[in-house]
């Protein structure tokens, strides 16, 4: 708004300035007179000055008319370059205009408009390094395939446009199912541009899900030379590449290098429950049982996990369920408000048979975080106590509908799996696996949850008791099991 008002009044004042010089020149005396051909012409002072202006502005289309000859004569004598220049801005700017459309409707999603755009560019302008990466794209946009990846290839002979052609087919590959073509085209990209960090994430994935650990762990030291990666995620990611090589090696059952394999990772991270727990049996074929117990508290102090129990248990394999209690209590002694170690301890107290002290173990845990397992504990705690077979069924019957508690659950899909491995089989995501409550799930059942104890079955007068022994380091345990352990035989 201010600049409008300053362009007027600046124009104003160029009107005003012009009217008093005209009137000056108007006014004053004098002027000169052009003789030509024996006849005077008398000229005044604003005669002269309009003369000199006509003048200037002859003199200058003069020039310029002189410029276009000199540009024809140029051009008959073979030099092209400026009368083409001439006449070939309007089709280049043609050109440009239709390569900016395209891009436009790249953006909005239009495909087909985009690869016309893209093909009217390239008939205007000479510049194929950016029509064809239009086309490419606007063809896999319009799911012309065939188009794409001919343009791709295209893009490959050129060396400014090579790291686009290889990554474009890579994505093809990788959209078809073809991992094994994909890989060695995402390593020619990492030779390519190894800062790109999709590559390098790509490269990574696919060298993991093939199995490639040696691969994967040198393109990992690469992302952290090249600063894509902070040195402690490097450190862990580094760890589970470590052990996947060690799982590997058990495979083989080559166990020395399989047990040294499994200590690096452990050494790596030690808060990665399972290379705490391939270590841990490492050193237990080692028979270093010393090694074994402090991996196996060392991990249990970061994070109480049941796969760790069970290894603890693995020590000592014959001992008595008093001598498994007293020894267990270097586990449960650390982080003893953890529900995990409250549960370990309501485990080991029902397998000795200390079934009221398994009850005082495991607290209010089953009303503040209830799970199917800490349910069921209770249950077999009642059995054991003598209760009747009513409130057993009654535990279990909430068990059925409770939350199996911690998983390995990947961060990236929410997939539920069973064991913890490198990579995600649901959505491939490479160390996304984590122990945690998955998000809970609806589960309905007909009248809910009330009509459970008419389904489990009305409880049997007279029954003995039978109380329940669980194992120390059981994740979870199917109420459906419990259910028949709990029965009465006939």
């Amino acid at each position: 708004m201010l600049w409008s008002l300053i362009k007027i009044l600046a124009f104003v004042a160029f009107v005003i300035a012009a009217t008093f010089g005209a009137l000056q020149l108007m006014d004053m005396e004098g002027g000169a007179v052009i003789t030509f051909a024996g006849k005077e012409i008398p000229l005044t002072v604003l005669q002269i000055a309009i003369g000199f202006a006509v003048l200037v502005l002859l003199v200058w289309l003069g020039l310029w008319v002189l410029k276009f000859l000199f540009a024809v004569l140029r051009f008959i004598n073979g030099d092209d370059t400026a009368i083409s220049r001439y006449f070939n801005r309007k089709s280049q700017q043609k050109g440009f205009d239709a390569l900016s459309e395209g891009m436009v409707a790249l953006a909005s999603g239009d495909g087909k408009s985009a690869l016309a755009q893209a093909a009217k560019a390239g008939r205007f302008l000479d510049r194929p390094e950016l029509t064809n990466l239009l086309t490419a794209q606007a063809a896999e946009l319009a799911g012309d395939r065939k188009k794409a990846e001919e343009t791709y290839k295209t893009l490959l002979q050129d060396d400014r446009t090579r790291f686009v052609g290889v990554r474009g087919i890579m994505n093809q590959k990788l959209e078809d199912g073809d991992n094994e073509t994909a890989l060695k085209l995402a390593q020619k990209a990492f030779e390519l541009k190894p800062k790109h960090v999709e590559t390098q994430d790509v490269l990574l994935r696919l060298q993991a899900e093939s199995s490639d650990w040696a691969g994967a762990r040198s393109t990992l030291g690469s992302k952290l030379r090249l600063g894509s990666l902070p040195r402690d995620v490097y450190k862990r990611r580094d760890a589970v590449l470590a052990l996947s090589e060690a799982r590997d090696v058990f495979d083989d059952d080559n166990t020395v290098e399989a047990r040294e394999a499994a200590i690096e990772a452990n050494r790596l991270s030690p808060d990665l429950i399972p290379a705490a727990v391939m270590a841990a049996r490492g050193y237990i074929e080692a028979s270093n049982t010393r090694y074994a117990a402090r991996v196996l508290k060392k991990a249990w102090s970061v994070q109480p996990h049941p796969d760790l129990a069970a290894a603890f248990a693995e020590i000592a394999p014959n001992e008595s369920a008093k001598e498994r209690l007293t020894r267990f209590t270097a586990l449960t002694r650390v982080k003893p408000e953890h529900p995990e170690t409250k549960m370990l301890k309501a485990e080991l107290n029902i397998a000795a048979e200390d079934f009221p002290e398994a009850k005082r173990s495991l607290g209010d845990l089953y009303e503040t975080d209830a799970t199917a397992r800490n349910l069921t504990l209770m249950a077999a705690i009642e059995r054991g106590e003598g209760a009747d077979d009513a409130v057993v069924r009654g535990w279990l019957t909430k068990a059925l509908t409770a939350s199996r508690g911690p998983q390995w659950c990947c961060d990236n899909c929410q997939q539920v799996h069973s064991s913890w491995m490198p990579v995600c089989s649901n959505c491939h995501a490479f160390d996304t696996l984590s122990w945690r409550t998955p998000p809970a799930s609806e589960f309905s059942m007909p009248g809910g949850t009330e009509m459970l104890p008419l389904l489990v079955g009305s409880p049997n007068e007279g029954d003995a008791d039978l109380p329940v022994v669980v194992d120390p380091g059981t994740s979870d345990i199917d109420a459906e099991i419990v259910v028949e352990a709990t029965s009465t035989p006939k």
